[in-house]
């Protein structure tokens, strides 16, 4: 095949620890190898995008490098049988916009093994509104209710619920019928949640402070968090007896105080929540459920649709804390 140009965002080192991001002409040649070769409609914003673009070695090791950690496209030509030409993909998580460019370009080069076709039931759109972010709070849902979790068991807290994670997780949550009460530092975006289906709001003041209290008072029969720090710890302090909560971010920070007795007198429940390395089966199976009895209904009213020139101030804004929703990246033209 010719080896045609397409447009991507590179982020250079141009000195020690000194990055800078600018929108390159790259060559499908530049790609690194792989068995799908992909033409990428739509990509999202995470959290980990904004620290790949700073320069953050814990993500990605070697620049000049093109995040992204999402993706969703359409199929130019595999290697292999799983795919044929035209169809319409996903790929989350694994090392892609890591290591491996990434879905802030217009094509992108990966294993098969990393791509998942897009179910009936959801556009490239859809999918990528939702994105990484969307995916693993489903996977956090999923976890509570296979620990027991019911909406008869009472409230169930989101933390950062104005993020990605958070607002996806509230959506979701309020859909099944549970009580949601969302956490948020945005104390301007009360309506906003409520909207989406929360029955209160409380500010993460609330829980992000360490306490020297052993144990708090009971009050969650579940819960989302995508902070990490004290705030998990202080979580786990308040949840009900038996109650779990499932932890999937570190946002405020990736250490937390612990103590044994929450588990030991509450029997409490700490679930671990990876939407990176997860089997490719496990992650088809969401994303049918995402697509299926899990479809949140208008999902553009959590969507900020941008392109490769507004990439930088929404990474920037993502980092600092300050979106609320989901950046929606097009890459269609």
């Amino acid at each position: 095949m010719s080896d045609p140009v397409f447009r991507a965002l590179v982020v250079n080192e141009v000195a020690e620890k000194e990055f800078a991001s600018v929108i390159q002409e790259r060559k499908i040649s530049d790609l690194p190898e792989g068995d799908v070769l992909i033409r990428v409609c739509y990509s999202s914003l995470n959290y980990k995008d904004a620290l790949s673009a700073s320069g953050n070695k814990g993500v990605t090791r070697k620049y000049p490098h093109t995040p992204g950690i999402d993706a969703a496209g359409i199929v130019v030509s595999c290697a292999n049988a799983n795919f044929s030409e035209g169809e319409e993909v996903i790929v989350i998580g694994y090392d892609l916009g890591m290591n491996t460019a990434g879905g802030f370009g217009q094509y992108i080069r990966v294993p098969s093994s990393w791509v998942v076709a897009c179910p009936e039931g959801l556009t490239l759109r859809q999918a990528m509104v939702l994105g990484t972010a969307g995916f693993t709070a489903a996977l956090c849902i999923e976890k509570l209710l296979a620990n027991g979790l019911t909406p008869e068991d009472g409230e169930v807290l989101v933390t950062g619920a104005t993020g990605g994670v958070g607002i996806v997780a509230v959506a979701l949550l309020a859909k099944m019928g549970f009580e949601v009460i969302a956490s948020t530092g945005k104390e301007g975006e009360k309506a906003f949640l409520q909207k989406l289906g929360a029955k209160g709001v409380v500010d993460r003041s609330e829980y992000s402070e360490g306490t020297s209290q052993p144990m708090l008072k009971e009050r969650w029969s579940g819960a989302v968090d995508v902070v990490g720090g004290d705030t998990l710890f202080n979580i786990l302090k308040s949840l009900k007896y038996g109650a779990s909560v499932a932890a999937c971010g570190l946002v405020q920070s990736p250490m937390f105080q612990a103590s044994v007795l929450p588990f030991i007198l509450r029997g409490v429940n700490l679930l671990g929540v990876d939407s990176v390395v997860l089997p490719l089966e496990t992650k088809k199976r969401v994303w049918n459920l995402l697509a299926s009895d899990w479809k949140i209904v208008d999902l553009d009213k959590i969507a900020k649709e941008i392109h490769l020139e507004d990439l930088n101030d929404s990474l920037q804004q993502v980092k600092k804390g300050q979106a609320v929703g989901r950046f929606l990246l097009n890459l269609n033209n």
